[in-house]
Order: structure tokens, then sequence, then C-alpha cells
């Protein structure tokens, strides 16, 4: 799948881009009201600094995800901070929409409630308000200042060291180890999750009437390669390939080989672009298996803070 190119804001507007669509037709839900703000032709004005936003309609940016915004502004011109898709938890879930860095770790999201966005945008445009402040601040649901609970492996802000290659396309699971200090570590972990083959999958030739559905095989496509060493979780998504719609990615990182359990730090692609859960690597199949066939939602599987794990449970 490729996305059309999205336009290049006036000065001082946001855009506003529409990911959800039926029968060619764009849908926003309730937040064009929710926002609290008024129609200008194209451009929705909200109150509370005087934020402008282009509303962008386009059946070529249906489904849309978070990720895939930083390859789609144009290089060269006036780049916004940030992006703001109406995207399906919008549309049908009734959520606030996603805002995406564009500056600080391009292709990471949270989402805002609809009415503050206004305010929330004003203090992003203006610099009082910087996108790590935001994820910092949001609940397990990956909403800024939102009643969920905090998270109890809050997604790290460290700023990058640097940029990454694409990850590879594949429309299940990526393991990507990006801890490097540890080999026996990292095969011992390949030998709980079955052992890789020959093609680099794991959890892929188990017998079926072998396999415990309380624990899951995590199948995925295992990507070895110290080109990924110190990958953050915030740069994921905007790493995985729009042809696919690629499950989960997995990292095993330092907390994998120094605790119990082996944790892996699991990547949001989707809802909350960036958002993490950590489990036990032997639950990690599980949750793969939810969210490929729609039930259970990320957020599901992300430890709150204060409370025992739904895995302790």
């Amino acid at each position: 799948m490729s996305f059309p190119g999205l336009p290049e804001p006036a000065p001082g507007e946001a855009l506003l881009v529409c990911t959800c669509y039926e029968d060619d037709r764009a849908l926003w839900g309730g937040l064009l009201n929710e926002t609290g703000g008024h129609r200008e032709g194209g451009v929705l004005a909200l109150g509370g600094g005087g934020v402008r936003l282009r509303l962008v309609e386009d059946r070529g940016w249906d489904h849309l995800h978070g990720g895939n915004v930083p390859a789609l502004v144009p290089s060269g011109g006036l780049v916004p901070p940030v992006v703001v898709l109406a995207d399906v938890p919008v549309v049908y879930g009734g959520d606030g929409p996603l805002l995406v860095d564009l500056a600080a770790i391009p292709g990471r999201g949270v989402r805002a409630p609809s009415a503050r966005l206004g305010e929330i945008l004003a203090a992003l445009l203006g610099g009082t308000l910087a996108f790590d402040d935001l994820v910092r601040d949001v609940d397990k649901y990956g909403m800024y200042q939102g009643d969920g609970g905090r998270p109890a492996f809050p997604a790290p802000t460290a700023p990058p060291r640097r940029s990454f290659p694409a990850l590879p396309s594949t429309a299940a699971a990526l393991l990507v180890r990006t801890s490097f200090d540890d080999e026996d570590g990292w095969r011992a972990l390949l030998d709980e999750l079955g052992g890789a083959d020959e093609d680099g999958w794991v959890g892929a030739d188990l017998d079926p009437d072998e396999i415990d559905v309380e624990n899951y095989p995590f199948e995925a496509l295992v990507v070895d390669d110290r080109v990924f060493e110190d990958l953050l979780p915030a740069q994921v998504p905007a790493l995985i390939p729009p042809e696919e719609h690629t499950t989960l990615v997995a990292l095993a990182d330092a907390r994998t080989f120094a605790e119990p359990g082996r944790p892996l730090t699991v990547v949001d692609l989707y809802d909350t672009p960036g958002q993490t859960a950590v489990l036990p690597c032997s639950m990690v199949g599980s949750m793969a298996c939810n969210l490929e066939i729609g039930n259970m939602d990320f957020h599901e599987f992300v430890a709150e803070d204060g409370m025992d794990p739904w895995w302790e449970g």
C-alpha cells in the first residue's frame, strides 16, 4: 500500500487528516464538533490559542497510520511539528485525535482529548509544550493527561542516537534484537520461543496439537542485525513499511536479558504509535494472536502502575 504525499500547510496552520472513509466519504465522527472550533471553508479554527487546522480529505489516506506520516511530508518546505489524524479510533471508538510527532521522534503518537485540542496544539506550536511532555503524561490508553491510570513501563523519551533503516515488511510480527551484550541470553530467548528456523522465524513450524492455548506461541520474523542496536520504541512506527499490516514489533532490549521471564518491549503501531507494553516473552504470543483477530486492544496489555499485571492475576 502506498499513500499520496501530504499537502504543505500554510503558515500558522497544522494538518488534520481524515484516515477513515466509507464509499469515498470522509468520516470525522464527532470530532469537528467536539473540538469547539468553527469551520471556515476547508479550515477548522480552534479557540484557545488561535490554532487553525487545515482539513485534509482524500480516499488515498484511508487507513493511514501515524508511523507512515513522516514519509509523506513534503521536503524542503514548511514542516509542521505535528500532524493530527482523525482515524478509526476517533470515528468508531470516540477516542481523541492522534497527534503525530514530526520534530523530535517522527512517527510516534499521543492522543489528545478532543475538547482540549486547541489548547494543546497552541502550546505545541508555540513551544511552551514539547512532544516529550505529552508522552511522559499519557495514561495506559495513550491519552494525554487521561484518567486511565499511568503505565508501569512508560515509553522512554531519550533523544534518539541515530536514524535506522526500514524494518522488514511482513503481515505477521517482528522480533527485533536491540541489545547485543549477552549472546547466550539471546540464544536462550530464541530457544524459549521454539527456536528460529532456516528462514529466520520463531514459532512458525510448531505442531498445532502441541500448542498450549494458555501460552500461545509467538510467531515472528527475527531481526538480528546490529544496525538496530539501541533502537528506541518510539522510532519503530516510522520504520514499518506500509505495504503490510504488521501485527506488532517486539524488542529484545537490555531489560530482556536482565530480568526474570525475559520480558520483551512490545510497540504499538496503530492506536498510539510508539506506546509500549512490557511483558514476559511467554505472553507475547497470546498478545499477538489477540491483536491480530481484534479480540483485544493494545492498551489491555499495558501494565498499570501500582497494580498487578494481567498475567499475574
